[in-house]
């Protein structure tokens, strides 16, 4: 066998670094996409930029992950952004960690009435085993909005999923694991009022029951029209 000389060794290391992309680290996004024109929702240390609504459950920033607990007998509560937005794309990364909780993201999303800062009503993509990804109206008269609901194994409890949602004009679609799960196409009046909105990460009621957690990193947004 040839020997190779260390020497050599770390220059093929030092060529080969210098060819590959470097990564970002968690919540944080590279010149490349910043220039591409993203920008990231969560710093990965605050919660600047969301307020809680709809219920009491609790949110914070820890471990580089935004982490919702639930709160015994409250209602769904979510911590929304406070700047709304119009067509976008999105990416994040979700950890569920009990089968017991079922979670989601409002898109679009809007408020009503003022009982624990406001209802939230809209749009939510599912995070849950079986049909996360698929849409469903949070607080409105329709239920799931996408009515074709495949079960799935994409989503698994306890690891880092990565999302991706794209929403323009009535179009929305979702990605789990870089696989496609809904192609939804708004209806009715759904159009007009879910056109731009907040986003809002619930976490769900669960009476006395838990606590339970969900976790959130990585959430990223690429705005393709701004809100009225």
């Amino acid at each position: 066998m040839q020997h190779i000389s260390p020497l050599f060794l770390a220059l093929g290391t030092l060529t080969l670094c210098a060819v590959l992309p470097l990564h970002a680290a968690d919540n944080t996004l590279t010149p490349a996409q910043k220039a591409d024109g993203w920008i990231a929702l969560f710093d990965g240390k605050t919660l600047d930029g969301w307020s809680v609504k709809t219920g009491f459950a609790t949110y914070k920033a820890e471990g580089g992950a935004l982490v919702g607990t639930t709160a015994t007998n409250s209602p769904n509560t979510f911590l929304c952004t406070d700047k709304a937005f119009g067509d976008f794309e999105l990416t994040m990364e979700v950890k569920l960690d009990d089968a017991e909780l079922n979670s989601g993201f409002q898109i679009r999303s809007k408020l009503k009435g003022d009982q624990y800062g406001g209802c939230v009503y809209g749009p939510q993509v599912e995070i849950c085993e079986g049909v996360a990804g698929y849409i469903f109206g949070e607080s409105t008269k329709y239920g799931w909005l996408s009515q074709e609901r495949k079960p799935h194994t994409l989503f698994k409890l306890k690891q880092w999923i990565p999302f991706r949602v794209r929403a323009v004009g009535p179009k929305i679609e979702t990605w789990i694991s870089g696989e496609k799960v809904a192609d939804l196409t708004l209806q009715n009046e759904l159009v007009a009022e879910h056109a731009e909105g907040i986003f809002g990460l619930q976490v769900h009621g669960v009476g006395a029951n838990g606590p339970f957690t969900v976790n959130w990193k990585n959430i990223y947004l690429k705005p393709l029209t701004a809100a009225k």
